[in-house]
């Protein structure tokens, strides 16, 4: 099944970008819709788009899920339900696919519902507290996006269609809140602030789901939806807010991912750290651009999530990158691979980031940005080069920490293969798909300053990252600076605020409540008060009874004597 589905997949990738190549070379698009069921008067019909953009992406998606599916036939080779595995990735991209070829809401809806529900049953895979909880949040942070296309629907019933590309360039016919719910869910599907905690709980799901998830489904699909509503998004007033929150959690991740020691996480962050860059370039009117981004970003993120995996597997599923070291020793092919994904993750030159990453900040540059944006995209492009090299740091030099004895190798040829096949994408991706995409060239008109200030912004993010690593191997960092480390590298704490931040208040005041109401003063004044009293009072009323009746007469005199004294 594994071997059948792999191929499956690359034979639609091959057929998807031949004739995605065909349709940009003639210009056309064509719009396909037949009637499923017609009772009367009702009738409900099925309706796809086929143009060169949809079936670019759905290429890339299924050439990504094909090398997923090889994989994993060595990564999960040890797994008894290994075949579920293989069915729920099926179902995952099946979702994508309804995504990518939707020109309707409603059936968007079904891919869009299907991604959440099938990444819920992924992230719990391995059943076992955390992953339960991680699951549990990313499928209640989902059902706030899948709510939000709900009421997309509902708005566009006043347009008559729900065929959204039919008003894609009449925004002014649109109501109001439905450009609002539209960023709305895409911000909570591509986890922008404050929508962020999920992304890196996500990682509790095997490596294969997290390449699959993190590349080319489930997070960029708010970033396609976006890219299909942006012609009449971007000509309304929400850009700038999306502007802000991307470059936001732009730099939020990439500060969270120079202090995270978790290997997996700080991939996940610089994941997050890339739908901002695509968020931003959008609310700027360039949704050609984040496109291309989200190309390229799509292939090497696969690969570097592989690696990831290949170096978890072998040293016993540890994920602490302080404890390795030396890898290139023990796993060439697959720290070779790493580090052309993290060069190609950093934009250096004619990597496939390169292609997307300079221009983007280039026409950033070019356009009139606040000053808090445009130093929120200098630094954050020089924290991407400083994790970088922090991540490449610590699995090159120094020497095998971990264990005195260990296996660590390349030796299963199917977790190899993948990568090296991805590093091909890695390294001519991004010039194969620039060409293919911009017959011509964007014109960009700035200063030398501004032109060498990307280089130069990666050449410090690099300094900095190889000193913040020699100062924090070799010395002892003063604890004044513990609150702002906790601070940089617990996500701002968006993860508590997610998580317990809703609910602790709402517990905590119950349970006060409770104590001071339920099993307090009500139960001292109300039925358990006159329990006690009455049995206390019954139990003096026994040790009367039980006494003889010489006892009774004695207390009868008394009684007596007492009167007649008052008397």
């Amino acid at each position: 099944m594994n071997l059948s589905s792999m191929v499956f997949l690359l034979v639609i990738s091959v057929l998807s970008l031949f004739f995605s190549l065909s349709i940009l070379n003639s210009s056309c698009s064509y719009f396909l819709e037949w009637e499923l069921v017609c009772i009367n008067s009702v009738s409900i019909e099925m309706a796809l788009i086929i143009d060169w953009m949809s079936l670019m992406f759905l290429s890339f998606v299924c050439f990504i899920s094909s090398m997923v599916l090889y994989y994993s036939g060595g990564y999960m080779a040890a797994d008894y339900n290994i075949n579920r595995f293989m069915y729920l990735v099926l179902g995952f991209v099946t979702s994508m696919l309804f995504m990518i070829l939707s020109p309707n809401l409603i059936s968007i809806l079904l891919g869009w519902d299907g991604l959440g529900l099938v990444s819920y049953v992924l992230v719990i895979y391995y059943q076992n507290e955390k992953s339960a909880g991680a699951g549990m949040l990313t499928a209640l942070s989902n059902r706030i996006g899948d709510v939000a296309i709900l009421l997309s629907i509902a708005f566009m019933v006043d347009l008559g269609s729900w065929n959204f590309i039919i008003y894609a360039e009449k925004s002014d016919l649109w109501p109001l809140l439905l450009g609002i719910f539209i960023i709305f869910a895409a911000m909570t599907k591509s986890a922008q602030i404050p929508f962020s905690a999920w992304l890196p709980a996500a990682m509790a799901a095997p490596t294969p789901v997290s390449a699959l998830v993190h590349s080319s489904t489930l997070v960029t699909a708010g970033v396609y939806l976006l890219i299909r509503f942006s012609p009449g998004l971007m000509n309304s007033g929400f850009s700038v807010y999306l502007l802000l929150l991307g470059c936001l959690t732009m730099f939020m991740s990439g500060l969270g991912a120079n202090f995270e020691t978790d290997l997996k996480k700080i991939i996940a962050l610089s994941t997050l750290s890339q739908l901002g860059v695509m968020m931003s370039i959008l609310s700027m009117g360039g949704h050609m651009l984040a496109f291309f981004h989200l190309l390229c970003h799509a292939l090497f993120k696969a690969l570097l999530f592989m690696c990831a995996g290949s170096i978890i597997h072998s040293a016993g599923d540890y994920q602490d990158i302080r404890s390795m070291g030396g890898l290139v020793n023990y796993m060439p092919m697959s720290v070779t691979c790493m580090n052309l994904a993290s060069l190609s993750l950093c934009g250096f030159p004619y990597m496939a980031g390169f292609y997307s990453k300079d221009l983007i900040l280039e026409v950033a540059f070019m356009s009139p940005l606040s000053e808090v944006c445009f130093w929120l995209y200098v630094l954050s492009t020089g924290l991407t080069v400083c994790y970088s090299f922090r991540l490449v740091y610590y699995t090159l030099s120094g020497s095998w920490n971990l264990f005195s004895l260990s296996s660590v190798s390349d030796e299963d040829m199917l977790m190899v293969n993948p990568m090296v096949g991805l590093s091909f994408g890695a390294i001519l991706g991004g010039a194969a798909v620039s060409w293919l995409m911009f017959s011509t060239p964007y014109m960009i008109c700035m200063s030398l300053l501004f032109k060498l200030m990307a280089l130069g912004v990666s050449v410090v993010g690099g300094l900095v990252g190889y000193m913040l690593n020699m100062l924090m191997k070799y010395k002892v960092l003063s604890l004044r600076a513990y609150k702002y480390t906790v601070f940089g590298g617990s996500m701002w704490f968006l993860p508590f605020l997610s998580v317990s931040g809703v609910s602790v208040w709402g517990l905590k005041s119950g349970a006060s409540y409770y104590h001071l109401g339920d099993s307090g003063w009500s139960e001292y004044w109300g039925g358990q008060g006159v329990y006690k009293g009455m049995s206390e009072m019954s139990k003096y009323m026994q040790v009367l009874q039980e006494n003889s009746v010489k006892v009774y007469l004695t207390l009868l005199l008394i009684w007596i004597l007492c009167l007649l004294l008052m008397i």
